[in-house]
């Protein structure tokens, strides 16, 4: 009896055994493409749209590589970041590379995220303490949140990635951080990786998670591997979105405003100085990118109106054109944007609207020219036009010239109606003198 119930067992045993590799076994996740992506400085709103915008382009079945060399950033931008990784099906891998780079402060809790981290010899990770515009977070209560809140977010991304999260949380803490070998000893880098073949090689046949499901990673030999660079936007937006150049953008921006209350109708300084606002926005991540960049052009197409009817010598179509550009290229760049539009017809755009204002600027000129020296080419001098409505002094009428209302004077009696011609204009009373004509 208890033989037969020893072999019971052991079949059992045998049959729970023979069963649990193919009930344990990970899904196999063949990479077709190592997609390279390059982080090279602060995490600011520029980072954020890269990411998105490649991790949309990158075709499926790829294996994403991100070379990171960074001095830390936003966390609000870095929050978005975590999220967008989490909401991926390809795995993600972070390079801290080249030799003397550091993931610090933000770039280490994006490093977090990612399923391995590897570093080049000579790199460092860590030093991830929140602080202020320059300086430490001084409220208790503040700082306390701030840490808290970051400590939670690299425990809860370490223990899914299956990796120790008590460095990560030191390096917030207490800033923390570690050499490319301790950072190995800690458990918390996968390895030290000298070029793109030891990548294919250590990783090939690792287990990796995403959203609950365990994968297999499979490189091949002859896997291509493409590099995705930032768009030309994405190049100026990295530059805007600097703190330090963003809240210079917002005081240039405020000045102009205070300049142009204090001597209101120029509008040159009022217009110019929203477009500066306006970046100070995207990069301060008040406006949406795709906003803020909708808002540039805009802003572009109204200044190049006010040029027409503004004498200001050209600064505010300048304005308008930079404006229209700059919007341009931020929000036609694909798939992050509302609208996908090629290079070369944004480009094809940006001529035509550049050629139409330079053909006006040419006729302005030419027209100025043929006009006699003494005459100026803004008055209506020489020109017809019709008496709107007699004044109540004697003489003086309402004439409509050239889409223009002047008050006019002549010696002759006139009535509604009449058509005139523009004599002379007394430049200080603003009175032009007229004289009665038959119609053309």
């Amino acid at each position: 009896m208890i033989i037969m119930r020893f072999k019971t067992i052991l079949l059992f045993l045998l049959f729970v055994l023979t069963l649990f590799p193919f009930t344990a076994s990970a899904t196999p996740y063949e990479v077709k493409e190592i997609s390279i992506l390059e982080i090279k400085s602060a995490i600011t709103p520029a980072t954020y749209d890269y990411l998105q915008f490649q991790f949309n382009n990158i075709p499926e079945g790829s294996l994403i590589l991100i070379k990171i060399n960074t001095p830390g950033g936003l966390i609000s931008t870095t929050k978005d970041i975590l999220s967008l990784i989490g909401s991926q099906t390809k795995p993600v891998a972070i390079w801290v590379t080249p030799e003397g780079a550091s993931a610090s402060s933000a770039g280490a809790i994006i490093a977090s995220s990612a399923h391995f981290i590897l570093m080049s010899e000579g790199t460092n990770i860590g030093a991830a303490t929140p602080v202020g515009l320059g300086e430490d977070i001084q409220q208790k209560d503040g700082r306390a949140k701030a840490l808290n809140d970051l400590k939670a977010v690299v425990r809860s991304l370490s223990e899914s990635r299956g990796r120790p999260a008590r460095p990560f949380e030191e390096m917030i803490e207490s800033a923390k951080s570690f050499t490319d070998k301790e950072a190995i000893n800690l458990k918390i880098a996968d390895a030290i990786m000298k070029n793109l073949n030891s990548i294919e090689t250590h990783l090939n046949q690792k287990v990796f998670k995403i959203q609950g499901t365990s994968y297999e990673l499979l490189i091949g030999k002859n896997v291509p591997s493409k590099i995705y660079p930032p768009s030309t936007g994405q190049l100026i937006l990295e530059v805007l979105a600097n703190p330090s150049t963003a809240y210079f953008l917002f005081l240039i921006g405020v000045a102009l405003l205070y300049f142009e209350f204090q001597a209101p109708g120029g509008y040159i300084a009022g217009a110019i100085g929203v477009t500066f606002l306006i970046l100070a926005a995207i990069a301060f991540q008040v406006l949406p990118l795709n906003w803020g960049a909708l808002f540039l052009i805009l802003t572009g197409v109204i200044l190049l109106i006010m040029e027409i009817y503004i004498t200001s010598y050209g600064l505010l179509g300048l304005g308008g054109f930079a404006s229209f550009i700059m919007g341009s290229l931020f929000l036609f760049h694909g798939e992050s944007g509302f609208i996908a539009i090629d290079y070369p017809a944004l480009i094809s755009i940006l001529l035509a609207v550049a050629t139409s204002v330079g053909i006006i600027g040419w006729y302005l000129i030419r027209e100025k020219r043929r006009r006699p020296k003494h005459e100026d080419f803004f008055l209506p001098l020489g020109s017809q036009g019709i008496v709107l409505s007699n004044l109540e002094e004697s003489h003086l009428y309402q004439v409509k010239v050239r889409g223009e209302i002047w008050r006019a004077e002549s010696h002759s009696t006139l009535k509604a109606g009449d058509f005139v011609e523009i004599l002379s204009i007394d430049r200080e009373k603003l009175l032009a003198k007229i004289i009665k004509v038959n119609k053309e």
